[in-house]
């Protein structure tokens, strides 16, 4: 492979700025800028120099020896002071060497893939964490990094080669003097994978939810005091207040950290009958997006009824607390009332959802668990007809095997490597 550079922060103006080079030619071309590297995993202050001996910047200097680093090749790291001119000066120098190319987005990730220092599933992971917003985010990509699911993945997978490797040997031994009844440990194995597989696949929607964030609609009839309501929740004025009914045409969307969760408030039109074209269109609008949304926010006034059925989680408030004797469940986002209560109950019902997520976050690991489920299943039902349907059932494990070994990318993952990657940057 090409030895590889990039600057590994963020571009602009900064106290430090780190330059990471990867590749065979790592620490030779290092070593001509800077003298003698340190030892494997250990740092030092060097001088950078240009190739005609010039002085650029004073650096600490990284080495890591592959296999063993981040990429699993020879890596060298240059802790630069943030100085534009300073990392385009050694930028420069760096691409005048031969061998020697700028890194392409995610292509030091895309190394410790290809050099197995990361399954598909942790690169992922890394892409979510870099994304994280809130504190639920950073917990769930780190579980994720850590190669978690991976670790579980290969304990499915070693169950169903065992199960498919005891239907085969049942086969190719049919005329020997061997046990034929396999069945009672191969049922075992199946069943032992088939519960696991659905109980990480039920978490996969709350995981991706946490990493996507979950989304609160606010819905009531028009001048409820919704758009005021978001704007108290949000800290700003997000939405434009009116006294006029139906100020609010489309959906407002405010991103917000709820306690650690990533939630996204959906301020909607005012629900009611409407002659006016493009305001029942906001109002058809408003009840799709309030019927997908995680959590429904009722804001009624006196002796209204909610819009929408309310389902469990939904909270129903009386608006414009400050004005009348609303009661318990009351609520002004004019004043405050009622809002802390609301926080509190927002955080315990999506808490109390985020506490069943899964490890698989992204809506191809769920795909790919179903797929492999499948199998099993339809190899469980051919077990239980008998010797005479083992070699389709082994055949359906087969297939299950190789869904599995797709999720963390070991076979077929070619065709995702590209979109993955371009969502990192170049020092990733």
């Amino acid at each position: 492979m090409d030895t590889i550079f990039a600057q590994a922060t963020a571009m602009g103006r900064a106290g430090v700025s780190v330059v990471r080079v990867s590749g065979p030619l790592a620490h030779q071309i290092c070593a001509d800028m800077v003298g003698n590297l340190p030892d494997h995993r250990s740092s030092a202050l060097r001088m950078v120099k240009d190739r005609d001996g010039g002085f650029v910047d004073q650096a600490l200097v990284l080495r890591f020896d592959g296999p063993n680093s981040f990429t699993g090749e020879d890596v060298v790291e240059l802790h630069l002071h943030g100085s534009i001119a300073i990392m385009r000066r050694v930028l420069d120098e760096l691409g005048n060497f031969g061998g020697v190319r700028l890194a392409e987005p995610g292509e030091f990730t895309r190394r410790a893939l290809e050099n197995g220092r990361l399954d598909l599933v942790q690169v992922e992971g890394l892409a979510d964490l870099i994304e994280a917003e809130t504190e639920a985010q950073r917990k769930q990509a780190l579980r994720v990094l850590s190669g978690d699911l991976g670790t579980k993945v290969e304990e499915w997978r070693k169950a169903l080669i065992r199960a498919a490797a005891l239907l085969e040997a049942t086969i190719d031994f049919a005329d020997e003097d061997v046990p034929v009844d396999v069945s009672d440990e191969v049922r075992d194995l199946l069943m032992a994978v088939s519960v696991s597989l659905k109980a990480e696949i039920e978490g996969t929607a709350t995981a991706e939810r946490i990493r996507s964030g979950f989304e609160v609609a606010i819905v009531g009839a028009p001048n409820v005091g919704k758009s005021t309501l978001l704007n108290r929740l949000a800290g700003r004025d997000a939405a434009i207040t009116s006294n006029v009914a139906g100020t609010t045409r489309d959906v407002i969307e405010v991103r917000m950290d709820l306690n650690g969760l990533p939630v996204t408030l959906l301020d909607t039109a005012g629900i009611r009958d409407s002659d006016d074209q493009i305001e029942t269109l906001g109002i058809e609008l408003a009840l799709r997006r309030a019927a997908e949304a995680d959590l429904r926010v009722f804001l009624l006034g006196q002796g209204e009824q909610a819009p929408l059925t309310v389902e469990d989680g939904d909270i129903v408030l009386s608006a414009k607390g400050d004005k009348q004797l609303g009661g318990e469940f009351s609520i002004s986002g004019k004043t405050g009332l009622g809002v802390d209560r609301l926080i509190d109950e927002l955080t315990d019902t999506l808490g109390q959802r985020a506490s069943g997520a899964g490890l698989a976050t992204h809506a191809r690991h769920g795909i790919a668990m179903a797929r492999s489920l499948e199998c099993i299943d339809r190899a469980g039902a051919l077990l239980s007809s008998g010797p005479d349907q083992y070699d389709i059932a082994a055949a359906e494990l087969r297939i299950g095997i190789h869904a599995l070994e797709a999720l963390v990318g070991r076979i077929d993952a070619e065709n995702l490597l590209d979109e993955i990657f371009a969502s990192f940057c170049l020092g990733k």
